[in-house]
């Protein structure tokens, strides 16, 4: 398998934890990629009409993309380990856990692209400020859950949750969502000193 990938993605280091996690890191090559906002790059386009990463290359030549997708994928290729459980109550958490780590990373995202995307003069502020609320809110929800999620054989909702905590430690430093946020702190020191997410770290190539 081969992954289209940039290291500041957190949704590349989504997929990578889940591959670490299942066992499967060593099958899948990593492949440079400049995914930008605005200009597209013509080695993801080639894969994927989107232009975005993560983009998986499979046997055939056929891609598969978003993180989701791909996350299930790899799942499917050792379903033994349960990142997305089978059935049942525990099921819908995950996907629910993976839906919250997801949409604050999109907000963040979002947040992020307002000052480093747009041109000085068609920055909205009061647009940024709302996404940030949405993180906020995402972060707040996660502390209402954070006695309850697991610090060992992960699911994809605290894989999602982690690398969503670890890109605000990445881009928003200023954030410290610790300060106000103990209890998703504990959690969240537990899972980051796990093999699967020290291997994952995002950094500026």
């Amino acid at each position: 398998m081969q992954l289209l990938f940039a290291p500041t993605s957190p949704y590349v280091r989504k997929v990578m934890v889940g591959a670490h996690l299942l066992g499967l890191a060593e099958r899948i090559a990593l492949l440079p990629s400049a995914a930008n906002p605005i200009q597209r790059d013509g080695r993801i386009a080639l894969h994927n009409p989107l232009a975005k990463v993560p983009t998986l290359i499979v046997a055939g030549g056929h891609a598969l993309y978003d993180s989701r997708v791909i996350c299930e994928y790899l799942d499917s290729l050792r379903p033994e380990y349960g990142l997305f459980p089978a059935s049942g109550a525990v099921r819908w958490q995950a996907l629910g856990r993976q839906a919250l780590g997801d949409g604050l990373l999109d907000a963040a995202l979002l947040a992020r692209y307002e000052y480093t995307a747009r041109p000085a003069d068609k920055q909205w502020e009061d647009w940024r400020a709302a996404q940030l609320m949405k993180v906020r809110a995402c972060v707040a929800a996660i502390e209402a859950e954070a006695g309850t999620l697991a610090t060992e054989q992960l699911t994809i909702g605290e894989v999602a949750i982690g690398c969503a905590l670890g890109y605000l430690d990445f881009r928003f430093p200023e954030f410290a969502w610790r300060d106000t946020h103990p209890a998703s702190a504990r959690w969240f020191a537990q899972v980051q000193s796990l093999a699967a997410m020290q291997a994952t770290l995002p950094y500026e190539s």
